[in-house]
């Protein structure tokens, strides 16, 4: 069984009910590195009621119920907890359970694509698609900011709350830097849990702020 089938018929929400506490305590949008980046691109006053934002791995959506609250930014979210989307469509946030390698929407319709902590535990077989998909949806320009474990060079490992399914840190940003049209232009490593920074690289967790502008619009 693949991975992404395994979150969608039950490891999904065993993450979220493990971790809904933890989660809800942490304070926004100060608790949320990858928060605090995405505020920085757009400089706390580009956001808007015409921004289109999709966070890909969004639990609940606290990340999106604020920044929606805040701005009046229209805000959509995939998550394959059931329970999760249950919650979120609780708060009257848009949010649909599904996986990062097929998105329910039109070609360039937003902004600002966020993957939340949720690529370490994607099939390798669908980096591609998953790639691919987020450019499909993606204006030009525009930005893709992603959370995850990080290392240098990949790493495998064992998950260590379900057998059977695998770990993998990486270079994320690598998914779509190759591309002319992608720069990364924010990048920060720091140990898991926002404890500053670390050299036990078996903690590193990086944020990515990747830049979309279409190569041709550059000359």
């Amino acid at each position: 069984m693949k991975q992404k089938e395994v979150f969608l018929q039950s490891e999904g929400d065993a993450w979220f009910n493990r971790n809904r506490q933890g989660v809800t305590s942490v304070k926004l949008p100060e608790g949320y590195p990858i928060l605090r980046e995405v505020l920085e691109a757009y400089r706390y006053n580009e956001l808007n009621a015409d921004s289109r934002i999709l966070e890909i791995g969004c639990g609940e959506g606290r990340q999106l119920g604020w920044l929606k609250n805040t701005y009046g930014a229209q805000c959509f979210g995939i998550e394959p907890s059931s329970a999760a989307v249950a919650v979120a469509k609780n708060s009257g946030l848009s949010v649909s359970q599904g996986v990062a390698d097929s998105l329910p929407f039109e070609d360039q319709f937003f902004d600002l694509v966020i993957f939340g902590f949720c690529l370490y535990l994607c099939d390798r077989e669908d980096l591609f698609r998953i790639a691919s998909e987020a450019d499909r949806v993606l204006r030009s320009p525009g930005w893709i900011a992603i959370q995850d474990f990080y290392s240098p060079t990949p790493i495998l490992k064992d998950y260590h709350h379900k057998p059977g399914v695998k770990s993998h840190k990486m270079d994320y940003s690598s998914l779509f830097t190759w591309h002319p049209d992608y720069e990364c232009l924010a990048r920060k490593v720091q140990a898991h849990g926002d404890q500053g920074y670390t050299d036990d690289m078996n903690e590193w967790v990086s944020v990515f702020m990747i830049r979309k502008h279409s190569a041709s619009m550059l000359k």
